[in-house]
């Protein structure tokens, strides 16, 4: 019971504390921010693979070539999975 109360209190103090003002960025941090989250080019390898829009061109393909199929696919709005 009193772990609950404390929680709710928590809780509490937080819903009902001033939201805190974001930090301007400025255009030097923007540039670290930018360099931290930019893929290396060893993350985007993927992007070397000459993919195939078509599934029927791709089982074309990877008959011809005695190949299996990787499939890659998502479901949803296409700017973002809602």
């Amino acid at each position: 019971m009193r772990k609950k109360f404390a929680l709710t209190l928590i809780a509490a103090a937080f819903a009902l504390a001033p939201l805190a003002r974001a930090a301007e960025v400025t255009p030097e941090r923007f540039k670290q921010l930018h360099a931290l989250i930019k893929p290396a080019a060893a993350e985007e390898k993927w992007a070397e693979i000459p993919w195939l829009a078509s599934l029927w061109d791709a089982r074309q393909k990877a008959a011809a070539e005695g190949k299996p199929i990787l499939l890659w696919e998502m479901d949803g709005h296409p700017l973002g999975c809602v």
